[in-house]
């Protein structure tokens, strides 16, 4: 297969860092346990869903997003299941030990796995600087412009997450990243003067890690390779190479060699065409010192 959609209702946002508007959590691997378990124990005392959800007072559609892992469970679950279920005390002692998966569109989230353990990450972006570029007050800009828009606990959990990916920059410095960054990011003025100073001071204070390479597109380029749009390349240690591309609503991942093959070459080309990276890090610093 040369892709898959994995449009789940998220929105999108700079490399997928952003979550749902609404409705419930993004699911973890502690929630679905969690659901696993009052499932296990509901079926061992022998009650439906249905069944279930009266003794606790909850529909049974509740009942189904908790087992699922799909929905965090209140306090008065928690206890009402205890006592449906013979207080065995499991629930109420996981319950203090759930989280949620915070700002990450579910669509987004296996590439994410594999980029916390790439060994290369190349990222060509044309409409917003990278989220793992983003310093704070531009990552908040991006978020509080969301259309639905997004409630302030939403708009915390997203700038965790994002901060959190933030991390792998400096946390795996045997990996090459490398972004191709379209000059217009720049001078959009995305925040107003004072974020996009702080951007650019963030982007320059990256580019001096050994690991990272900063390349930016001019605005007059004859020849571009990368008009269709923006795209992630990512080499995972076996080896084996995929691709990311992000729209407005959802993703696509890719898998297939010949896809990926395309995106190589497209990508390898602009290289080429975008300046040089000195060129690239001097013209930073001179829109930087226009500011």
């Amino acid at each position: 297969m040369a892709y898959e959609n994995t449009d789940e209702g998220g929105t999108g946002g700079a490399a997928g860092a952003c979550g749902p508007a609404g409705g419930e959590p993004e699911t973890s691997d502690s929630l679905r346990t969690f659901g696993a378990v009052v499932q296990a124990l509901r079926e061992h005392a022998g009650l439906s869903r249905e069944e279930f959800g009266e003794r606790v007072r909850f529909s049974k559609h509740t009942v189904a997003s908790i087992e699922q892992g799909r929905r965090m469970p209140d306090e008065d679950f928690v206890e009402r299941a205890e006592a449906a279920l013979g207080n065995t005390g499991a629930l109420r002692k996981a319950a203090p030990h759930l989280s949620r998966q915070p700002g990450l569109a579910s669509w987004f989230r296996r590439w994410a796995r594999l980029e916390a353990e790439a060994m290369t990450l190349y990222t060509y972006e044309c409409r917003m600087i990278p989220g793992l570029l983003q310093p704070e007050p531009y990552a908040r800009t991006l978020f509080m412009d969301q259309l639905p828009p997004l409630s302030d606990d939403q708009i915390e959990a997203q700038w965790t997450a994002r901060a959190q990916r933030q991390r792998l920059l400096r946390e795996r410095p045997n990996t090459t990243f490398g972004f191709i960054l379209e000059e217009h990011l720049f001078r959009r003025g995305t925040g107003g003067v004072e974020v996009t100073g702080v951007l650019i001071d963030r982007v320059l204070e990256i580019a001096e890690l050994r690991n990272v390479e900063i390349q930016v597109m001019p605005v007059e380029r004859a020849s571009h390779a990368g008009l269709a749009g923006p795209m992630q390349l990512l080499e995972t240690s076996e080896p084996r190479w995929f691709a990311y591309n992000e729209g407005q609503r959802g993703g696509l991942f890719f898998s297939d060699p010949k896809e990926i093959s395309v995106l190589q070459r497209r990508y390898a080309r602009m290289r080429a065409q975008a300046l040089s990276l000195e060129d690239s890090l001097g013209l930073l610093r001179q829109m930087r010192g226009a500011l």
